[in-house]
This record gives structure tokens, C-alpha cells and sequence, in this order.
């Protein structure tokens, strides 16, 4: 079986408001056919405008939006239910940060390509297109799909204003940086990354620090705190300074079976659930 982080997945040009609008919709209390035709409606004169495929564009967004907010993995539920809950709570600034912890945790592929992307920026000030292609080529092989699909990646980073042009065709500069020192969503996004990388395990530094988290400035926490913050990530201690963060186990309710698939958000708002 192919592990989600070898995966390619995300292959379309995916707007912010397009997320923030799905989020919503769920912590709405919508199921998955009234998200899906609310979502139908919302792209119907933006993405594949009068066709007709079965799967075109715009079908193809709605599965990722869906993926990212609703139907995750089931190891990605606990972690889906606690962005929701950050949205509601967190000011509208950090709410970027939230779905890009969202997508990357989703489609390790996205942070694959941002991971490659911030590492130009701080090489060189700026990122090439063709560089930044090849570059995830080596990662996922070389294949017109993950040269299209990456494209599509750094479309959206354009959209959603973390990169912006240079002026020369093919080249972009670093665009808004968002400053993230609440310790509860620093907490949440360290459990996102890790989610994205193979081994689910990073040191603390390098992880908050990662070139995948370009867009951001987050503010070093101490481990306890992240430990206090999620009962989902296990520390280890290396050395006298480093802190190793991993995934921890996870926890198996065993009054699960046979319930009606509707989970609760912790504020007690219900959403659907679905694999």
C-alpha cells in the first residue's frame, strides 16, 4: 500500500476562501451531500465553467476541499477537530495557518512543495518555478503529473498571498509572513507537520523552523508547553538542548462501534464524519 506521504493527491489550484468556506459548512452541522452541493454551487461559475465531466476540475477541488475538512483519514480526525475549533476561536489572522496545517497534514504533497519552495527563499531570496519543480521531482519521480501538480501548488501559494512575483516570468518572492505565537495552534501545527513527514517524529526546533512553514514566524515554544498543548504528541528528550516530537500513540475508543457516524466539536457543535 502507498503511504499518504508518497502520494500526490493535491493536483488542483485550490483558493483560500474555497477552504475557509467548506470549514464553515461543516462546523455548520452539514453532512457530506449538503457540503457537496453547496460546494457545487459555489464553483459553478469559477472552475470548468460549462463542462460537463464527470470528474473535471472542479469535481476534483471539491474532493480535495472535502478530504482537507471532512472525510480525513481516521488518523487525522482528532486533528481535524481541533482546527475547527481553533477557527472559531482564533482572529481571522491565523486562519491561514490553520488550513495550510490542514492541507499539509491532508496532502503531504503540499508540504513537500512548500518545504522546497521556502528552501530557495532563504537560499536565494527568491524561488524559481522550473527549480522548485525539479527539485520535487527527485522526491516523487519524474512525471509530467507531479511537474503539473506542483505548478498547481505554487498557483495556490499565489493566491493565497504567501508568494508573490517578482516581475520576472517564473520567479517569486516571499510574500505576506504571519507571526503565530499562540502556543495552543503552535502546538496544533507541530501535530500537522508531523503528520506530513514519513517517520511522524522531528526534533522540536528543526519542525517549527522548517522551511515547509515559510510563510510563517512561529514563536519557539518550550516541549513541555507543546506537551501541555496536545496529549496527541510524545517528547523526547536529546541531549542537553534537543527535544525530539513525535506522534504519539493513538487512542482507541472502544465505544465507537455501532454509534451513529456524527462527532461532536469540543464546544459541543456536531459534524459529520465520514472515511
Amino acid at each position: 500500500m502507498t503511504r499518504r506521504t508518497d502520494q500526490i493527491g493535491f493536483s488542483q489550484r485550490v483558493r483560500l476562501e474555497w477552504l475557509e468556506r467548506t470549514a464553515n459548512l461543516v462546523l455548520a452541522g452539514n453532512d457530506k451531500v449538503a457540503i457537496n452541493d453547496a460546494l457545487l454551487e459555489l464553483l459553478k461559475d469559477k472552475v470548468s465553467v460549462g463542462g460537463q465531466a464527470e470528474r473535471g476540475n472542479r469535481e476534483k477541488i471539491i474532493t480535495i476541499l472535502l478530504k482537507t475538512w471532512l472525510t480525513v483519514p481516521n488518523e487525522l480526525e482528532a486533528l481535524r477537530d481541533d482546527g475547527l475549533d481553533l477557527l472559531k476561536c482564533a482572529p481571522r489572522s491565523d486562519h491561514l495557518a490553520i488550513h495550510w496545517g490542514m492541507v499539509m497534514a491532508a496532502y503531504p504533497f503540499w508540504s513537500g512543495v512548500a518545504t522546497q519552495t521556502g528552501r530557495l527563499l532563504r537560499l536565494q531570496g527568491s524561488a524559481a518555478a522550473a527549480h522548485v519543480q525539479r527539485r520535487v521531482r527527485e522526491q516523487y519521480g519524474e512525471r509530467e503529473t507531479v511537474s503539473r501538480a506542483a505548478r498547481r501548488v505554487l498557483r495556490s501559494f499565489l493566491d493565497w498571498g504567501v508568494l508573490q512575483e517578482s516581475g520576472s516570468k517564473g520567479i517569486y518572492a516571499a510574500g505576506t509572513i504571519l507571526s503565530i505565537d499562540d502556543p495552543r495552534l503552535v502546538a496544533w501545527l507541530t501535530e500537522a507537520a508531523l503528520h506530513a513527514r514519513a517517520n511522524g517524529s522531528a526534533p522540536l526546533r528543526d519542525l517549527l523552523d522548517s522551511p515547509s512553514f515559510f510563510p510563517f514566524r512561529i514563536k519557539p515554544i518550550h516541549a513541555e508547553r507543546i506537551k501541555a498543548a496536545s496529549s496527541r504528541l510524545d517528547i523526547l528528550r536529546h541531549g542537553l538542548d534537543e527535544d525530539l516530537v513525535m506522534l504519539g500513540k493513538p487512542e482507541v475508543n472502544e465505544g465507537a462501534a455501532g454509534k451513529s457516524p456524527v462527532k461532536a466539536t469540543k464546544s459541543g457543535k456536531a459534524h459529520g464524519r465520514h472515511s
